[in-house]
């Protein structure tokens, strides 16, 4: 059994309200920020059904490529996430792999280390196409999430100092709707303290990195807690499968 009530005060228990409906994913934020979804093996193909019939959905974009990628990305696509793409695949096979995507992501933010570039892959991968490489869909609706992470990233930077703090930190996840437990909250921070000096924050990658972590685990533990009591029963095997991949990217 698991739970997360008893690590929280009740005011700050997950407990069944409105706004435990709205469309939660493991990539974006929730709607008050985003309407973006991410694919995964379960939606993929729902959340690209509003695509023209034409528009690829699968890997094997290769023959044709070179010569429209415009065509390759969902209509209304900003030139400059087809200008990035097109930047980092050099190859022009279609898709990039996690370097060519870290270098993307890094050219329009300051850095994106290659342990959240990799769970950036992981969440936003074609499940149908390679597990190491994104396409053009996948990079687009990426671009589209992380820039609605940004958002929120900005709103409780309010030092701007280019780091969230803890105190930061809670603030921010508990606007999306996720009362993070103290204890939780330090194990955060932890990761992201610099243990000479004992100063740290989260960037804008590690912010990332967290609060896709933190939301991704939450939704599926929601999955289970079907009632919204703040309680829910876990295999073994499906604990370790629904957690490694957040954590071990």
């Amino acid at each position: 059994m698991a739970s997360y009530n008893a690590y929280s005060s009740p005011n700050q228990s997950y407990i069944p309200s409105t706004s435990s409906n709205q469309n939660y994913t493991p990539s974006a934020p929730p709607m008050q920020y985003s309407s973006c979804s991410t694919p995964s093996s379960d939606s993929y193909s729902s959340s690209y059904s509003s695509y023209p019939p034409a528009y690829p959905q699968q890997f094997g974009y290769s023959s044709g490529f070179q010569d429209n990628y415009n065509a390759f990305f969902p209509p209304g696509t900003n030139p400059e996430v087809i200008r990035s793409f097109q930047a980092v695949d050099r190859d022009r096979s279609g898709s990039i792999d996690e370097r060519e995507l870290q270098s993307a992501l890094s050219s329009m933010y300051q850095g994106f280390g290659i342990r959240t570039v990799r769970l950036l892959l992981f969440l936003f991968k074609n499940p149908r196409g390679p597990s190491d490489r994104i396409g053009p869909a996948e990079f687009a609706v990426l671009w589209d999430c992380l820039g609605q992470w940004r958002m929120v990233f900005d709103r409780f930077d309010r030092d701007r100092s280019g780091k969230i703090d803890s105190e930061e930190l809670k603030e921010a996840l508990r606007s999306l709707g996720y009362a993070v437990p103290p204890s939780v909250m330090q194990i955060i921070m932890s990761n992201y303290i610099d243990s000479a000096s004992g100063r740290g924050g989260l960037n804008f990658d590690n912010f990332v990195e967290c609060g896709m972590i933190v939301k991704g685990i939450t939704d599926k533990f929601k999955e289970k807690d079907t009632r919204y009591s703040g309680s829910a029963t876990f295999t073994y095997e499906s604990f370790l499968t629904t957690v490694i991949p957040f954590i071990v990217p």
